[in-house]
């Protein structure tokens, strides 16, 4: 007989006035692995503090673990034993492994604390989920991956029986990903509930026992393990990625015999090894770090880090530190790369200072550009504060910063990383102007997700060396669970098929 971890059921919450959840129903039984597919990320962050804490709903009743903790006409401000583990930790960094696992918990009521005697606790948790991770290590000293599996242990270890996965594959390697999802199934079969949030149904599909998609605040539809999936066609964002992939399809290979605008030699630096990519102008390059490690270094370098050994080359000449030709777009480009106590104008003017020398001592430069942009960015966005942008416009003002850096090539870490679907489709917009304007465009991935869209190659990367090289007519070679994989073994089919019979009309 089946049991029941949560039930949400017909919960209308607001903030400030506004409905952030609207008739919300969502029940996940025990042991379950339930997926959400948010179509946007309205009244996300709205569902997770209902989950962590009982706050007054307009409407609605909340159950966990069969017993009513939040209703509409009554409201106790209570705290649940529901574990949410998103990218950023919440792991105290200057703490070992055992003191975050066990002397951090709630319930943790000894005066005396037994270093020996938690890491022989803690070892038995480790061994059942087949990890080796050091329990006197500090949590600055562990990569990604080690402190997502503390923080999971952590919420197993304290009594948690939901725990809620938010977009875990944007910080984790696809390697990792694989071991994840054996570890997630060997505590759901302990009788765990977990709530898998990501942005793509092939990636739910892999591990979900079922999956719900939530839109403006609603469940609008939950799909069974065995059931079919949605014509996602009707989702504006695929039919989007959809048009980029087919307009890919249509641009010739002359990318490939062009001289490359960067290149590295045989570099070795930090985790990287021996590793040689090549990229030429206008050319869209995806790098996929299947270890997670690389990016890193690869960003020191361009911050004025020298490598251990081999060259970076930049138009055919040796790399120099601080050249405006190479621009990085930075992960969460909103929150890493704006000044709030900087006007609009001054952020967006902020890297050209190498092309126009005077561009902070006289306003005709700036006004010049307020002329030519204004209907790209919108004529009342440049007096407003950075707090009042919309996300859409913070996007914009990033963006064109580094187009009017006028680089030769961009590299972006993670563009589509926690963006919601309507502006993953506007990045692809950002990015293919770079790509219209001969800029060379580097995605640096972890999870392939919607990187492929624009892609010329696909470069994946393993022990800090080139592993595989995939052109665009081979990523219907990639594996199955690669998102959007249906619409490149389509456009193959289509285009073997036209080959052949051209073959045989000749």
């Amino acid at each position: 007989m089946k049991t029941e971890t949560l039930r949400m059921e017909r919960v209308t919450y607001k903030e400030q006035g506004n409905v952030c959840l609207d008739n919300f129903n969502m029940t996940i039984w025990t042991g379950e692995i339930f997926g959400l597919v948010p179509v946007n990320h309205y009244g996300l962050s709205s569902l997770l503090k209902l989950l962590k804490q009982n706050l007054p709903l307009h409407y609605g009743f909340v159950y966990y673990r069969d017993k009513l903790v939040n209703q509409w006409n009554r409201t106790t401000n209570t705290t649940n034993r529901i574990s949410i583990i998103q990218s950023k930790s919440c792991l105290a960094e200057d703490l070992t492994v055992v003191d975050n696992i066990f002397v951090l918990r709630s319930g943790f009521k000894k005066w005396l604390i037994k270093p020996n005697v938690l890491q022989k606790q803690l070892q038995p948790f480790l061994e059942e989920i087949g990890m080796e991770i050091n329990a006197n290590a500090y949590i600055d000293e562990l990569s990604a991956f080690e402190c997502f599996v503390v923080e999971l242990l952590k919420a197993v270890v304290s009594g948690t029986r939901l725990i809620v996965l938010a977009d875990i594959s944007t910080f984790i390697s696809e390697s990792e990903l694989e071991k994840l999802h054996e570890i997630i199934r060997y505590y759901a079969g302990k009788g765990i509930s977990f709530l898998y949030i990501t942005a793509h149904f092939e990636e739910a599909r892999q591990i979900c026992d079922r999956t719900a998609l939530m839109e403006n605040g609603q469940i609008i539809k939950c799909f069974g393990r065995n059931e079919k999936f949605p014509d996602t066609f009707s989702l504006e964002s695929v039919e989007d990625y959809d048009r980029w992939v087919r307009k890919q399809f249509d641009i010739t290979e002359e990318n490939r015999n062009k001289q490359a605008v960067f290149e590295t030699s045989h570099l070795y630096y930090g985790s990287m090894r021996d590793l040689n990519i090549r990229v030429t102008p206008g050319e869209c390059l995806v790098l996929q770090d299947l270890d997670n490690k690389i990016f890193k270094d690869l960003i020191s370098l361009f911050e004025g880090a020298k490598p251990e050994s081999g060259h970076l080359f930049l138009d055919g000449k040796d790399f120099s530190y601080a050249d405006r030709r190479v621009a990085v777009i930075q992960e969460l480009p909103t929150e890493s790369m704006l000044f709030p106590r900087m006007s609009y104008m001054d952020n967006l003017c902020f890297n050209m200072d190498h092309r126009f020398k005077r561009v902070w001592l006289t306003g005709g430069i700036r006004k010049s550009i307020v002329e030519e942009y204004s209907d790209l960015l919108g004529k009342d966005v440049f007096q407003c504060k950075i707090e009042q942008l919309s996300q859409k416009q913070k996007y914009d003002l990033v963006y064109t910063r580094i187009l009017l850096q006028n680089p030769k090539i961009v590299f972006c870490v993670q563009p589509f990383k926690s963006a919601e679907v309507s502006i993953r489709s506007h990045i692809w917009e950002l990015l293919e102007r770079f790509l219209n304007r001969n800029i060379a465009v580097v995605i640096l991935a972890i999870n392939l997700a919607d990187s492929l869209a624009l892609a010329d190659r696909l470069v994946r990367i393993k022990h800090g060396k080139v592993q595989e090289v995939y052109g665009k007519e081979e990523f219907i070679k990639l594996p199955v669970n690669t998102p959007w994989l249906h619409l490149y073994q389509e456009k193959y089919a289509i285009n073997k098929e036209e080959n052949n019979q051209q073959r045989s009309t000749e």
